[in-house]
């Protein structure tokens, strides 16, 4: 089955989870991982890889020495995301669980989290247990970047997420829109 496909059908079965009827444009690939100074990542995650494109990028771009594993809950986009990049550990579980997953790993901080989850769909309780949860493992002056789609300021949860980055980090920053992505979009870089 064709990416776009994929992602699409995926798409209409769990709105919620993926969020986004294609998969992200090389552009906003680009943009997300260019939020990153790759030199001094020694530990990374990558939240809701779903089909591998940021990963991919993640692998060009990571120190061989350093940890990375993306954390995906849909086993179909696991699967999408394995096929793609064979070489990174994908674990099939809920970023949630990110700080038993992390000790599993013999990690105890995260230099820096990529996440492609769709946080303008999540409730305020889920975002809330997703950014508690991130934020026992990202070490102090870490790294978070994520997308966001324009429309998804309009959101109460878009809105919501904007202020809670703001009242968590001491920098967030906001990229220039990414018009070359179905919908444009904006990356959100954080610093804890």
């Amino acid at each position: 089955m064709g990416e776009k496909l994929r992602f699409l059908k995926t798409f209409l079965r769990q709105p919620t989870h993926i969020g986004a009827i294609a998969p992200s444009s090389p552009d906003l690939v680009r943009t997300m991982i260019d939020s990153f100074d790759w030199t001094d990542i020694h530990a990374a995650i990558e939240y809701g890889p779903g089909t591998g494109v940021f990963t991919e990028a993640i692998l060009k771009k990571i120190n061989p020495n350093a940890k990375f594993f993306a954390i995906e809950q849909s086993e179909e986009m696991v699967e999408a995301t394995r096929k793609r990049c064979p070489e990174a550990k994908v674990i099939q579980n809920s970023v949630t669980n990110v700080q038993e997953i992390c000790d599993e790993q013999s990690l105890k901080s995260i230099d820096a989290i990529i996440s492609g989850l769709p946080w303008a769909a999540f409730p305020d309780q889920l975002q809330t247990e997703i950014m508690d949860s991130m934020l026992k493992v990202l070490r102090p002056g870490g790294t978070f970047a994520t997308f966001a789609y324009w429309q998804g300021l309009a959101l109460p949860a878009g809105k919501r997420f904007g202020r809670r980055l703001k009242s968590t980090f001491s920098s967030v920053e906001r990229s220039e829109t990414v018009w070359k992505n179905l919908p444009p979009a904006f990356v959100y870089r954080c610093v804890l």
